[in-house]
């Protein structure tokens, strides 16, 4: 399969505004994909289409051969498409394992009663889900968080418990909203060993929405630029950046 993800001539429009028109780009499987841009550029709304939370009034969004443009959010994570946000989407008052556990609600296969019983069913989801939870903590060394509140941790590694929930999910591509957002120098560095580590060990493909180029450079290869919801060069990283039409929308002239 040469690609994993295709987006296509995507178009998307809230009461008349267009923040998408005709944009999309093309994923090949163990890729690092940035998009880039300037504020208003569309990039968090062509995420949100690849996603499922929005809907394209034109073009389809293609996941390992598959058209899954009318797929819902849910279902495209149990296909292996899997996201983070700017803001982790976290359960605060929870712990690090807790939280991984629970993004991993869409495989559970028992019921209320099954719970409220604890029956066989249900104590064998909670065993499999706690065995996922803990080799994604082994895997982004979160050990000395494990038991820990996630409303009392660094930003840092509350955006690593973020992409171990991801990762436990087993998924083909990680879809990532401005992961840097708000890190210190130190805790970018940490974040980017992880997704590197991950994309080369577990061969998982990642698409970035991210506004800090030193990031997107050492990170990245491939990049995708837009500027009001429409592609306007992509390649790798080098040849985006001296792209004479990026340099006059994304870094101002």
């Amino acid at each position: 399969m040469d690609y994993v993800l295709e987006v296509e001539d995507v178009r998307v429009e809230f009461g008349g505004i267009v923040a998408v028109d005709g944009a999309g780009f093309r994923l090949r499987p163990g890729q690092i994909l940035a998009l880039i841009g300037p504020n208003g550029a569309g990039k968090t709304s062509l995420l949100n289409v690849v996603s499922g939370f929005y809907r394209p009034k034109r073009g389809r969004v293609v996941f390992m051969g598959r058209d899954i443009t009318r797929v819902p959010p849910h279902k495209r994570a149990a296909m292996g498409l899997a996201r983070t946000f700017q803001h982790s989407e976290l359960f605060k008052h929870m712990t690090v394992v807790e939280n991984i556990m629970a993004g991993l609600e869409p495989w559970r296969r028992y019921s209320i009663l099954d719970a409220a019983l604890w029956t066989g069913r249900a104590r064998d989801w909670e065993e499999w889900a706690r065995w996922k939870a803990e080799q994604v903590i082994d895997l982004l060394e979160l050990h000395r968080y494990r038991d820990s509140i996630v409303e009392g941790l660094p930003p840092g590694i509350q955006k690593r418990v973020d992409l171990a929930r991801a990762l436990a999910q087993d998924p083909k591509v990680v879809l990532m909203d401005e992961p840097m957002a708000g890190l210190s120098r130190e805790e970018k560095e940490d974040l980017a060993r992880a997704i590197v580590e991950v994309n080369e060990t577990q061969g998982v493909s990642f698409v970035l929405v991210e506004h800090d180029l030193e990031v997107v450079m050492d990170l990245c290869d491939w990049v995708v630029a837009m500027e009001s919801g429409r592609v306007i060069s992509e390649g790798p990283p080098e040849k985006v950046a001296r792209d004479p039409k990026v340099v006059e929308a994304y870094l101002g002239g």
